[in-house]
């Protein structure tokens, strides 16, 4: 970690030093997590680092994003991005800091008479790809064109692979977009899709409708969309239980939302008690609830914002079923340079507490 954090102030210091020239932007993000639960100093230490930084000439912008970590250097890529007459060019090189290539991607773009060209040129490991794009408008009909080249089989060449026209077009009262897709054996098939449809009577459903033609089967698809707007500082999560057929059958409230202002202060409450996915910051966790106060603008602490966070856990074993903590400060001390400190603390398992620091440098 050592020769990570090394690397990482050398590279801010040589950029400094050169950045008089004003052609140099960029940014350092560094993040060390620091876990006194651990047995050794070395295991208690963790460390985030991306540096970033671009260098601007004329129209071109030349970049280079370079990522540590506590074990080292992790990931090394390289970017351009510039005008060249009538075209867009922009190449992006990916590395392996273990002096392994990993992917060239270069695009280019131009308009000619109102259509916009396209191309895309990847080399991957052993394999190489060719994608060519047209768009443009007609009146209402919007038109779109892909050709693409090149497989998986681990050579560089360009087989022929498919084409895919799309086109755009109203029609009646919907908006209609169709596919259609031609491969190495000829037609594949056309679509046609749209969404929207309103339903009389329920202004919380709508439907989106896709209509599939092949050589031997035609395939209607009805897909239901169910929009519960919140009107108040209460918002619930609902589940509909819907078939294939659209047949509506259940419908279950899975969790509750509570969010107002409070001065300079936001209060927000999430219980989330459904088998989905969990929302906000429940997502991800093992807990059933949260609270939050968060700073809402600068009316509160200029400079500083924060967010402090109480996180249940059910059938826990603390008073209420608290499990967590968690609170998180920014300060941001100059237009370049912000501060920011965490803290978390589990009180279900030996009161866990994990302190994290971390700034970030713009220039």
């Amino acid at each position: 970690m050592r020769r990570a954090l090394a690397l990482g102030l050398s590279l801010l210091f040589a950029l400094g030093c050169i950045g008089v020239a004003q052609q140099l932007s960029g940014s350092w993000d560094l993040e060390i997590q620091i876990d006194p639960q651990q047995t050794s100093f070395a295991d208690s230490l963790g460390l985030s680092s991306t540096l970033k930084v671009n260098y601007t000439i004329g129209d071109w912008t030349f970049g280079s994003s370079t990522v540590l970590d506590e074990n080292g250097w992790v990931d090394q890529d390289f970017s351009t991005t510039g005008i060249l007459g009538p075209y867009t060019l922009t190449a992006a090189v990916d590395f392996n800091p273990d002096a392994t290539f990993g992917s060239l991607v270069m695009t280019t773009s131009t308009t000619f008479a109102g259509v916009l060209l396209g191309t895309r040129f990847t080399l991957e490991g052993n394999d190489t790809f060719f994608t060519f794009t047209a768009s443009g408008y007609a009146g209402d009909v919007d038109i779109s064109i892909s050709v693409d080249f090149g497989d998986d089989d681990g050579a560089c060449d360009f087989p022929f692979e498919d084409v895919t026209i799309g086109v755009d077009f109203p029609f009646c009262c919907a908006d209609i977009s169709s596919t259609l897709s031609i491969d190495c054996a000829g037609f594949d098939q056309i679509a046609f899709s749209t969404t929207g449809i309103a339903i009389p009577y329920l202004p919380w459903l709508s439907l989106g409708a896709e209509l599939v033609y092949t050589l031997q089967t035609k395939t209607l698809t009805l897909s239901p969309v169910f929009n519960f707007n919140s009107v108040t500082c209460i918002d619930f999560y609902i589940q509909v239980d819907s078939s294939d057929n659209l047949t509506i059958g259940d419908i279950s409230i899975n969790g509750i939302r509570l969010t107002c202002d409070v001065g300079a202060v936001t209060f927000t409450g999430i219980s989330y008690w459904g088998t989905g996915s969990k929302p906000g910051r429940l997502a991800g966790t093992e807990y059933w609830e949260v609270y939050t106060v968060e700073t809402n603008g600068d009316a509160c602490c200029g400079p500083l914002s924060f967010d402090v966070s109480v996180f249940f856990l059910e059938n826990g074993l603390r008073l209420f079923d608290v499990s967590l903590f968690e609170v998180n400060l920014e300060l941001t001390v100059a237009p370049q340079f912000t501060f920011s400190t965490g803290l978390k603390i589990d009180v279900e398992v030996n009161a866990t507490t994990i302190w994290t620091l971390g700034f970030q440098i713009d220039w």
